[in-house]
């Protein structure tokens, strides 16, 4: 019977949603994305879907409407509280309405109401939003539209309610997804990679410069649709100058012209190939049990967690000499190996590397707020910079609560961040590295975790920019208000976005510059930009829309330092800006309201929940739920009557089978945290070890100076016996030498696929070999590459 009615879930409900269509167009690094989500009521009653959805973090979503038959109803946007109001009572009188809000704990969810849609009737709901695209380490820029939404943990205690997610496993979505994308670009397009399986990029001119991509048929939501596009001389510092609005008021921030400037500093190749030797490096690594999970769909044995576990041995065996270091890893509780850092040596190597061998996903539920705190409570040591990075997959809940103490203390460190896996909040990642002046990569598809590492690594072993000003030489007459928070940090070909308003006119120049000026390794630097003050042309109000998303932002996290303080001073001005620029924000809601057709909607609406994918499948989703508190994951109908009170402790097992009192964990679970680890037997027990592949083998076989010692556990990574290994050795050189320059050799002879993974513990290893002056060293690199069949130069090895 329910079948009649077209797409049902996991619930045997009928889903009135049946299809999403996603338009993207990029215009250099800057995206407008308008997404068509198609209805149909195919019940004999009306309805109210409810869609919980993903967004990137840091869109500005500037247009929400409906078409309704041949109507189209924009709507507005409001005071939060306001747009609820009106939206209750239009659906109290039996009118339609559409509602659209931003979570007010995190702005990467969205929620979507389509209210009072009649038996067989059909509306297209339209989206838009427009987002700069993020420049990868390899120059890269990188768009995703979020597909999956895996539910948030929320700790007990935090402020505000839960998001209420309704997910379903990944096969299990009811609806199709429609992609396809144009892309313009002042220089040549060469090349378009993704996550997904795309059709052949097309190219609409001879020079390249624009093209069109799609996404193939059958989509599957088991992935976020990640598209990464690398133009030809990426990336040329540029300014856009745009018109402000005919219609707003001059002296508004939609009423005057705004630019938008990009910025791409180069350092000298001096100061790029040397790596600092100080530095207090801080590894927070998320152990809850959803890292468990496979690190893709193709690669089914290889967890988020072993993945991890092989990316901090990279990075221990990477950090240079005089360092301090320690690690935490968290979940419901955290665990540190170290009581403080400690100075950076054999001792303390192998130590944190024993304690690394025996993580587990086990630690429950995802609770970052409190091992952050930890961290920012030890001072600071002398003239060794604090770099503290972050591996998580982003499921948390309080995402504002945790960048808040980031920025708080982001005068005494550097973060990067790293999301693993589909669905990490993008909110989460990106900010945590926006807040800590450091960089964030995202693990997904079949992406390894260790280039992206080793990165982020050689940005943070980069000498910090010190002193960052900028400064505007504008025509008389012309003045700038800067709407971008300050400059905190700048690396290698990153970009650096600001974002000003300018008032006023010249009757002569028609030129403007920006100056950034800094302090790179003691040597003051600059970078400087000319622009024209002549609008472009075809922008429409993109600019201003980003302009005032970021201002928008920024107003909200002072809005947070100060409450209590202003009595909601900052709020209104946040309110103000969203209502004039047409922008979402955390205090506002966009609402439409179809008010003319004069048909009144019978009888109660019967609620629909519009399913998200997510990755964990049925049993982590009931896990989430059960163990949330009652108003969480919207199961607050489902525990109804059950007699719980919301402050009943409520720890679960699921399990399908039994399990020994051995293989479970003896973990720390605060008040409302779930033992989330022992969901199915996925990680309840130690994984299972494959085989270290040679070069892991290889790797974890160097000591902390950077040398390796010549015995039979390096004879086999090399693929030798040992009496082969020795055999071959130059009479006059020692063995740890010998042993050294063999590595070496070994991996620019078979792993310069990984280099990126490799190259900074071979700096370290080279580095080693010229302080032991070591006589032979052409005869060692002869008899290595004769040893190991490879044509290695002495010079590639950087002796």
């Amino acid at each position: 019977m329910m079948n009649r009615c077209g797409l049902i879930t996991v619930q045997k409900e009928p889903v009135p949603l049946k299809s999403i269509e996603v338009e993207l167009e990029v215009r250099d690094h800057v995206a407008t994305v308008v997404s068509t989500l198609n209805y149909q009521n195919k019940e004999d009653k009306a309805v109210e879907a409810v869609f919980v959805f993903p967004l990137p973090g840091d869109a500005a979503v500037c247009h929400f409407s409906a078409v309704i038959g041949q109507k189209e109803i924009v709507a507005e946007v409001k005071e939060k509280q306001e747009a609820r109001e009106e939206y209750d009572d239009a659906l109290s009188s039996g009118q339609q309405a559409f509602l659209l809000e931003e979570s007010e704990q995190s702005p990467d969810i969205f929620s979507m109401k389509v209210g009072g849609l009649a038996p067989g009737e059909s509306a297209s709901i339209r989206l838009e939003y427009v987002t700069e695209l993020a420049v990868q380490a390899d120059d890269g820029l990188r768009f995703c539209l979020p597909a999956v939404l895996n539910p948030r943990y929320q700790p007990q205690g935090s402020e505000g309610a839960s998001v209420q997610v309704f997910s379903v496993p990944a096969s299990l979505v009811p609806y199709t997804l429609c992609f396809c994308g144009r892309l313009f670009s002042p220089r040549p397009i060469c090349k378009v990679e993704s996550s997904c399986s795309l059709d052949p990029l097309q190219y609409l001119n001879t020079d390249q410069t624009q093209a069109t991509v799609k996404l193939a048929a059958g989509h599957k939501f088991d992935k976020d649709v990640e598209v990464v596009i690398y133009y030809k001389d990426a990336h040329q510092p540029t300014a856009v100058v745009e018109a402000g609005q005919t219609s707003a008021e001059t002296g508004t921030l939609m009423g005057d012209p705004v630019v938008m400037v990009s910025l791409y500093p180069e350092f000298p190749q001096s100061v790029m190939s040397s790596v600092d030797s100080c530095g207090e490096f801080v590894f927070l690594m998320d152990r809850s049990g959803s890292m468990g999970a496979p690190l893709n769909n193709k690669e089914r044995h290889q967890t988020r967690i072993s993945s991890a576990r092989d990316t901090l041995l990279l990075l221990l065996k990477s950090l240079p000499m005089g360092c301090y270091f320690n690690i935490y890893s968290f979940g419901s509780s955290f665990q540190h190996i170290f009581p403080q850092s400690v100075e950076y040596s054999q001792k303390t190597m192998e130590e944190a590397l024993k304690k690394v061998e025996e993580m587990k996903a086990n630690l429950g539920g995802t609770e970052i707020l409190e091992p952050l705190k930890h961290i920012y409570s030890h001072r600071c040591i002398p003239n060794h910079p604090r770099q503290l990075f972050v591996f998580t997959d982003g499921e948390v809940g309080n995402t504002k609560q945790v960048l808040d103490l980031v920025k708080k203390n982001s005068g005494s460190h550097r973060c990067f961040s790293f999301g693993i896996g589909e669905g990490a909040s993008s909110a989460l990642i990106n900010g945590l590295a926006k807040e800590g002046g450091g960089h964030a990569q995202f693990i997904t598809g079949t992406d390894r975790m260790q280039p992206k590492v080793m990165q982020s690594l050689r940005f943070a072993l980069q000498p910090a920019v010190e002193d960052i000003s900028v400064t505007w030489d504008l025509p008389k007459g012309v003045s700038v208000t800067v709407l971008s928070p300050p400059i905190t940090s700048i690396f290698q070909g990153q970009r650096s976005l600001i974002y000003g308003q300018l008032t006023g006119q010249s009757s002569e120049a028609t030129e403007g510059s920006v100056t950034v000026k800094y302090s790179l390794a003691g040597r003051p630097s600059q970078n400087q930009l000319h622009f024209s003050l002549k609008p472009a042309e075809d922008t429409g109000l993109t600019v201003h829309r980003l302009a005032a998303r970021t201002l928008i932002r920024s107003l909200e996290m002072e809005d947070r330092d100060e409450m209590g303080e202003n009595d909601g001073g900052m709020k209104e001005k946040v309110v103000q800006l969203s209502v004039q620029s047409g922008v979402s924000s955390s205090f506002t809601a966009f609402i439409a309201v179809n008010k003319t057709d004069g048909k009144v909607i019978q009888g109660p609406l019967v609620h629909r929940n519009v399913p998200t994918a997510m990755l964990y499948g049925r049993a982590m989703s009931r896990m989430a739920m059960a163990c949330a508190a009652p108003a969480s994951f919207g199961m607050k109908r489902m525990l109804k009557g059950k007699g719980r009170s919301p402050k009943t402790r409520s720890h679960c097992l699921l399990t399908d089978g039994p399990i020994s009192q051995k293989a479970v964990p003896q973990v720390a679970v605060h008040e409302g945290a779930c033992s989330s680890d022992l969901i199915k037997g996925e990680v309840a027990t130690a994984p299972k070890r494959v085989n270290r592949d040679p070069f892991m083998q290889l790797v974890s076989l160097q000591k902390a100076s950077g040398c390796w010692t010549l015995d039979p556990d390096l004879a086999a990574a090399l693929g030798k016996s040992r009496e082969e290994v020795e055999k071959s050795k130059p009479a006059t050189v020692n063995s740890e030498v010998w042993a050294t320059i063999l590595a070496l050799i070994w991996l620019h002879g078979f792993k310069m696929d990984a280099k990126e993974e490799w190259e900074l513990l071979a700096m370290k290893a080279a580095s080693w070999l010229r302080a032991q002056n070591a006589p032979c060293v052409p005869e060692c690199v002869d008899a290595g590459n004769a040893l190991l069949g490879c044509s290695v130069q002495k010079d590639a090895l950087m002796l």
